[in-house]
């Protein structure tokens, strides 16, 4: 087994801090997660309208939305318009291939003046015809074990299911550690794993991450190399993993694909409104369509 350190690209979009850990020049893809975007704390100030994302396409992927504080309206253009609140997942699937695709917004309610939330996405596999869909998980798994609060947000863990639509082997765990203590986690030989902190300290093999900080293991088929696990009374980590996906992933703005050309034929449909993306009205709406920028000839 291996393990890779990846520190977050932070920004700053709209006044809310957005520290993101997928993809990486060294790192693209942990299994088929291939996006991980850790978005807040933040606070908005009184007169502020809040997080505001305009119309914007997806192909070849799932969106996966994990709200840890505060609410957002999720509306997308197979009509579905979904509130979501904390320990809740919305999975918006975009399907597969050049005929497929969807578009969506996001907004926080009136109201609503603080957000934290990890913003997932899943490249799907290119191999299957795959419709688009949209899903809301109201409950999820929760235990406490060990010292541990859990909630089992996709996949299998622990003895415990998730009821996440999956179309390829994925796990997601949120962790919150009650006590300074030595964890272990339950690791498929065939996966990859990436360990978000999002709170506190933990550290791998006596490497310390702190906030903001993804440790990745990966060759994890070679069990016998010891894996030490700790961290610090109030910790609050994103456990993540997935067989890789037997194709290459290509990402470029809001698209995911197995090639350049297929990322330039979604660009080209999406600002030329092809009708596999379908619509949402924005009629009265401080929303806006977003155009896709052309993806460039050194893209890697």
């Amino acid at each position: 087994m291996s393990v890779d350190k990846i520190l977050a690209k932070t920004k700053d979009v709209g006044g809310i801090p957005v520290a993101r850990l997928l993809p990486q020049p060294q790192r693209k893809t942990v299994g088929a997660w291939c996006f991980l975007d850790h978005a807040g704390p933040a606070e908005f100030e009184e007169d502020s309208l809040g997080l505001q994302v305009g119309l914007h396409p997806h192909t070849n992927l799932q969106t996966f939305t994990w709200i840890l504080e505060g609410e957002v309206w999720h509306q997308d253009s197979l009509g579905n318009r979904q509130l979501i609140r904390p320990k809740q997942v919305n999975l918006m699937t975009a399907g597969t291939g050049a005929n497929y695709g969807i578009s969506h917004t996001e907004q926080t309610p009136e109201g609503v003046h603080d957000l934290h939330a990890v913003q997932l996405w899943i490249a799907l596999p290119m191999n299957q015809e795959i419709k688009p869909n949209f899903e809301h998980y109201p409950q999820l798994p929760e235990w406490s074990e060990n010292g541990i609060d859990y909630v089992l947000t996709t996949g299998g863990y622990l003895g415990r299911t998730a009821p996440t639509t999956q179309f390829s082997p994925l796990v997601g765990v949120d962790m919150q550690f009650k006590n300074a203590q030595v964890f272990e986690i339950d690791r498929v030989p065939s996966f990859e794993y990436g360990i978000l902190v999002l709170k506190g300290e933990m550290k791998v093999n006596g490497v310390s991450y702190k906030a903001d900080e993804l440790a990745v293991l990966f060759d994890c088929q070679h069990a016998n190399v010891e894996l030490k696990l700790w961290a610090e009374a109030g910790s609050h980590i994103m456990l993540l993993g997935g067989e890789p996906l037997p194709h290459s992933t290509m990402i470029w703005w809001n698209f995911v694909a197995d090639s350049k050309e297929a990322l330039e034929q979604a660009v080209a449909d999406w600002n030329n409104g092809h009708p596999r993306f379908g619509d949402i009205n924005l009629e009265g709406s401080v929303l806006k369509r977003l155009p896709a920028p052309q993806v460039p000839n050194k893209l890697r």
